[in-house]
């Protein structure tokens, strides 16, 4: 089976790339010294975790991240067992962990509310919680210094194994220097709170930190025990535009076929839209603004310049095709693929991967993901 033989729109991945991205992020965890919990939110697929852990320092990370109770119970159900649930615990949720830890799981959630900290350590079956720590994003935690730090631990008691952050305004960054400041300002309040709770006699193990840009540019992870990773497997263009790998470093695409031509405005159109691509325009916000996903021909190369998607409705994607391509006309049902703003968001709607091994258009897997929550 060739690319060319496939339905559109479909997600191409191209195993050279996936493995190229995992190799480096292993080494900066293996340089750093902490553990690497590949975070599965992006990739929600077993056989690429395998690939993650395998690639881990010392043989592969001890235990992954989930970002729903779907992707627990389904890598749980392949012998992954080592969990973090990297969203706030609610108590309707608790059961369902309960029943994953009861079969052999080892699940561990988060909290920031006093409220739900009381509540997990009445629960029968009470998981592991780690506390997550606001440094700087202000979407979900609490400040290390904040006087509630020390009341949730209180209420969870012996239930309480570590701390967790997320440096997601890291996306803000445009500079070495700035991803640098962020990624320390990270560390320090993890490690903060975590001495904070040590210091008034919890037992914490974990102290997690997470994001890609921040794990590959921090300088220093003293007192870290794991980052969190997730989108540094496949990659995207608006990490490329934020520098945290290069543009070939981008491993998933949305394979397309063209459904209309129009050389006279220089225009075709695709039947990817908004739900095979998203409508993520993150890097809009950058120096190199590209719609709603950057043009590439059947073997992943940029051999179309500047082609991008700028309009993106359910099921039809506009290009405008790089004005070095005069009266470019490709025949109705030849296919190009898309590289993704956001690749989370693009992956989000495919089921499956179709797997390629650099610019070769052979299939040679095909991957199954996870869906739902």
């Amino acid at each position: 089976m060739r690319l060319s033989d496939l339905p559109t729109p479909c997600l191409v991945l191209d195993r050279q790339v996936l493995q190229r991205n995992l190799a480096r992020m292993a080494h900066a965890a293996e340089a750093g010294n902490v553990a690497l919990r590949p975070h599965m939110k992006t990739a929600k697929s077993m056989d690429v975790l395998k690939l993650a852990m395998a690639a881990g320092p010392g043989g592969g990370p001890r235990g992954i991240t989930v970002s729903t109770l779907a992707e627990a119970e389904y890598v749980s159900g392949h012998g992954a067992m080592d969990m973090i649930y990297a969203v706030g615990i609610t108590p309707q949720k608790l059961d369902q962990v309960a029943k994953l830890n009861a079969a052999g799981a080892d699940i561990k959630v988060i909290t920031d509310d006093v409220a739900m900290a009381a509540r997990i350590a009445e629960h029968n079956n009470p998981p592991k919680v780690l506390i997550e720590i606001d440094c700087g994003e202000h979407r979900g935690g609490l400040e290390a210094e904040a006087a509630r730090l020390l009341e949730i631990a209180a209420k969870l008691g012996p239930n309480l194994v570590g701390v967790l952050t997320h440096a997601g305004h890291s996306y803000a960054g445009r500079s070495a220097k700035a991803m640098a400041e962020i990624a320390e300002a990270e560390r320090v309040a993890a490690v903060h709170a975590a001495e904070r709770l040590r210091a008034s006699g919890h037992e914490i193990t974990i102290v997690s930190i997470g994001s890609s840009p921040t794990a590959l540019a921090g300088r220093s992870f003293e007192g870290i025990t794991e980052i969190r990773p997730g989108v540094y497997m496949f990659g995207d263009l608006f990490q490329a535009e934020i520098g945290t790998h290069g543009h070939g470093d981008i491993a998933v695409s949305a394979l397309a076929s063209v459904i209309g031509t129009r050389p006279d405005q220089g225009k075709i159109l695709l039947d990817a839209g908004s739900i095979a691509l998203s409508k993520d325009r993150s890097t809009a916000d950058t120096a190199h603004d590209m719609g709603f996903g950057l043009i590439v021909d059947l073997k992943g190369q940029p051999s179309l310049g500047r082609s991008i998607v700028v309009k993106a409705y359910q099921e039809h994607g506009v290009v405008a095709l790089d004005p070095s391509l005069p009266n470019f006309a490709p025949p109705i049902g030849s296919k190009l693929r898309i590289l993704p703003n956001h690749v989370c968001l693009m992956a989000a709607a495919h089921d499956r991967y179709f797997v390629v091994n650099g610019d070769s258009e052979e299939v040679i897997a095909v991957w199954p993901r996870v869906c739902g929550w």
